[in-house]
């Protein structure tokens, strides 16, 4: 079963010592009479012990250190244009948009965007200082270096999974135009607090928020998920698009799937104010197109896709598969008698990560 940090547990790190038992050599017969073949005994060996570091608890001023070196490296590696380095300051699904987003720009021609941050607000949980992993999101302004008009609001979830291990950047998401980002409660000290990956506090269990994301553009408007989460453009408007695009693909004697899965990387939960939840988590959107009778000419890689290609499709088959990243109120259970407020999408990102011609299977 999945652990989510959004849950506010944390995975145990065990202590392994290893002890190397103490070896005695009996002296040799002869050592007991006489003086003659003195014999030392030889010293005790041992192995050296083994332990993990010291965790450092964290505090909202570890959280920003974190955050501050992160922006510093991430722009060294992005000003060099060297993949490699900036998937070291990353992990999960952003690891797989970073090194899409690299290679998109080697295929163009074009330097990688470097960006611009401005000062960032921290939503750091309460955590067991010895527990991990630790996290912390960061909501934070951020432009692309030479664009003007091109600052957007920019939810920065980072993962520390072991006191070996340094802060990497687990997920980014930009906040929706004419979104507004839920008040995130933070209490006096300066820390949020985590929710439960079952909190009943809020209307969807935060383990359930992309489940009901994933419910909706796969059935619309009229699916029962809709009781409980607003239509939009990245709910009933994903099975607006695929079904248009089926159309399309069926006027060309090609069949187009298009399915939205759970990710396995973690989701997080933070209590807003008021009793809510901004829960931050990722799907996966699976594309097939094929071309199912042989006369019927071979599907065109998608332009959005051509950068993780040869160019040629070898089947009769074009997959490709994003890494979608979101960021979700999750309302308060109203109490009796009293109208339900349904949760929202605010915040959204993503792309094309991977992409396969798969040769025609054999029967």
């Amino acid at each position: 079963m999945e652990l989510g940090p959004g849950d506010g547990s944390v995975y145990g790190f065990t202590r392994t010592v290893v002890a190397g038992a103490a070896l005695v050599l009996p002296l040799a017969a002869g050592c007991a009479a006489g003086g003659e073949g003195r014999t030392e005994a030889r010293p005790t060996v041992s192995m050296p012990s083994t332990s993990p570091p010291p965790a450092v608890p964290l505090t909202p001023k570890v959280a920003e250190r974190a955050f501050r070196t992160y922006v510093t490296d991430e722009d060294v590696a992005r000003a060099a244009g060297d993949e490699r380095l900036a998937l070291t300051w990353t992990s999960d699904g952003q690891s797989q948009l970073t090194a899409a987003e690299f290679r998109k720009a080697a295929y163009d021609g074009d330097p990688v965007r470097r960006f611009v941050y401005g000062d960032p607000k921290l939503y750091v949980p309460k955590l067991k200082d010895d527990g991990y992993p630790q996290w912390f999101v960061a909501s934070v302004d951020r432009s692309v270096a030479g664009e003007s008009k091109s600052k957007r609001k920019a939810l920065m979830a980072f993962v520390l999974r072991g006191p070996s291990d340094s802060w990497k950047l687990t997920l980014a998401t930009l906040l929706q135009p004419k979104a507004k980002e839920p008040k995130v409660e933070i209490d006096d000290a300066g820390y949020a607090t985590a929710l439960g990956s079952d909190d009943p506090s809020v209307l969807i269990r935060p383990r359930d928020v992309g489940g009901i994301q994933a419910t909706m553009a796969a059935e619309g408007p009229g699916s029962v998920a809709a009781k409980v989460m607003k239509s939009g453009a990245t709910t009933t408007g994903y099975y607006q698009k695929a079904k248009r695009a089926k159309k399309d693909a069926k006027k060309h004697d090609l069949t187009l799937q298009v399915v939205y899965t759970a990710t396995p990387f973690h989701y997080f939960g933070l209590r807003t104010e008021h009793g809510g939840g901004l829960i931050i988590y990722s799907l996966f959107r699976t594309s097939s197109l094929v071309a199912k009778e042989p006369s019927t000419a071979k599907p065109e890689i998608p332009e959005e896709a051509e950068h993780l290609l040869d160019g040629t499709v070898e089947g009769n088959e074009v997959d490709t598969t994003a890494t979608l990243h979101f960021a979700a109120y999750d309302p308060p259970r109203a109490k009796k008698g009293k109208t339900q407020a349904k949760a929202h999408l605010v915040a959204d990102d993503g792309a094309i990560s991977k992409a396969a011609t798969p040769p025609i299977k054999k029967p």
